[in-house]
């Protein structure tokens, strides 16, 4: 299922679903002690991903909601964050106004950037609300060196069951929006069309995370997504997967 509404844009770009993942409204789906551990997890699955890559210079599309800009900066790495409105700003202003990361208001599926300008390009959020995913994740790699993280859903887990739920989700966020399922070699397929190849992914949750915002518990949710990764189930079927991607024939470690 793929959402087909996009929030217009002063600049006329074709897709602009980063307008509603960096806004007030969308963080509240992240509130709570529950949210937080979510998104606790997310940082810890990329980080690590980011710190073996040895990348210095990450571009983070559709990333105003400052979900991973904020830890990368504090982190140390050097980040810009595009946005396809200058309203994707607000939830990471403190840090580029301290300029700790730079902000870039350009078309997601159009970047405005050269070929291989960052070490890694990352795009969370986006891929699953962006109806022209194939050309963003062209786009991902045109300007990648090095490496790409994605994180997507996929119907390879508990979530093919989605769809059937949406109307039930939809009543406890309240605030959710239609989104696309993928399967894993659906994504790899379309990488690898531009010279990436899957070096390392890996899911969050076994569990819907519909249910960890039931919940509303970080101790009970850890203990349920704990038992479920030690009996395997989240490697085999989890979602949404983090997917670090490699260029073809380039070094591991940025020079």
């Amino acid at each position: 299922m793929i959402s087909q509404i996009h929030t217009p844009s002063e600049h006329g770009f074709p897709e602009t679903a980063d307008i509603d993942t960096a806004s007030d409204d969308y963080a509240t789906r992240f509130a709570g002690p529950a949210g937080a551990w979510m998104l606790e997890v997310q940082e810890r699955i990329t980080l690590g991903f980011v710190a073996r890559s040895g990348a210095r210079t990450i571009l983070d599309v559709g990333g105003g909601h400052g979900q991973l800009a904020a830890p990368l900066c504090r982190e140390g790495y050097d980040v810009t964050v595009l946005g396809s409105d200058a309203r994707c700003r607000r939830r990471i202003a403190g840090i580029a106004d301290s300029g700790n990361c730079r902000f870039v208001v350009g078309n997601v599926i159009a970047l405005p950037f050269p070929d291989r300008s960052f070490d890694m390009a990352i795009s969370f959020r986006l891929l699953t609300h962006c109806s022209r995913w194939p050309e963003l994740a062209g786009e991902l790699c045109r300007v990648a060196r090095a490496g790409i993280i994605v994180d997507y859903p996929t119907s390879q887990s508990v979530n093919v069951i989605a769809p059937g739920l949406f109307q039930l989700k939809k009543k406890v966020e309240t605030n959710t929006r239609a989104w696309a399922l993928f399967r894993h070699a659906e994504v790899l397929r379309e990488f690898e069309r531009h010279g990436f190849r899957k070096r390392a992914r890996k899911a969050q949750f076994f569990l819907p995370m519909v249910l960890h915002r039931m919940l509303k518990s970080r101790g009970l949710s850890a203990a349920l997504e704990g038992a479920c990764r030690g009996l395997g189930l989240t490697a085999l079927a989890g979602s949404p997967a983090i997917l670090w991607l490699a260029r073809n024939n380039s070094e591991t470690r940025a020079r």
